[in-house]
């Protein structure tokens, strides 16, 4: 059984350091980019962190033995760290997909009212998914990928609408290749999830609630970052 810190050398620091060295190659590129990158890294961090570890204490998922180094609050150091590089991968892998922003677009009032609607609409099926044990999991995703759907798509989302290349690349490529890497990591041991807040379904060996939980993240990366150059060129 491989343990959580090998899980991370094998599995998030090669993406992360061939796409920082290519980012760090591209000089002439706005460097603003990469401030959004770091603003993202910490709120990833700062709305995953509770979430992350009122799920551990209900039992979600558990960790195999010996497979980590030491708990942060409930949740393994690692854990952390595997946030954080996530954040950093998607967030520099997009901005190699990404094009110039639109500072001419703007929203209307309209728009902004349906985002939200439709974030909170995530929300409250989250919420009901919720009172069943086997859909736990698959709710709290949900419930908590909710407002912050909410308030990306009030900002924005006619603008993300009209970039669905970049959006399905950003987010599509990372989800793929860390769903993938959590299958093996399931397979391994290194957590398990419990049969008890999940609802059994798998593709391909992954249970939709990884699946799930790796879409919507890596959404309010791409999403923000995508929101963030829109802000910035519009302020330029």
């Amino acid at each position: 059984m491989a343990t959580y810190l090998q899980f991370l050398a094998v599995a998030v620091a090669p993406p992360l350091l061939v796409l920082a060295a290519l980012r760090a190659r591209d000089r002439h590129e706005d460097w603003w980019s990469l401030a959004g990158v770091g603003v993202l890294l910490v709120l990833a961090l700062a709305y995953t962190t509770p979430w992350d570890n009122y799920l551990v204490s209900r039992g979600v998922w558990t960790y195999g033995t010996g497979t980590v180094l030491a708990r942060l609050w409930l949740a393994p150091v690692e854990e952390y760290a595997f946030v954080a590089g996530q954040t950093v991968v998607t967030g520099l892998w997009v901005q190699r997909v990404a094009g110039p922003a639109t500072p001419e677009f703007l929203s209307s009032k309209r728009d902004v009212a349906a985002g939200v609607v439709g974030g909170l609409a995530v929300t409250g099926a989250g919420l009901a998914c919720l009172g069943t044990a086997d859909t736990f999991y698959l709710g709290a995703i949900l419930a908590w990928a909710g407002p912050v759907l909410a308030m990306q798509w009030g900002v924005g989302w006619r603008y993300l609408a009209e970039r669905p290349r970049v959006v399905a690349a950003g987010a599509g490529v990372p989800t793929l290749y860390f769903s993938v890497a959590d299958r093996f990591a399931l397979a391994d041991g290194i957590w398990t999830l419990s049969p008890e807040y999940t609802t059994g379904i798998a593709v391909a060996g992954l249970p939709v609630e990884e699946g799930a939980f790796f879409l919507v993240t890596n959404l309010f990366v791409v999403q923000g970052l995508v929101l963030f150059d829109w802000v910035v060129a519009r302020w330029e």
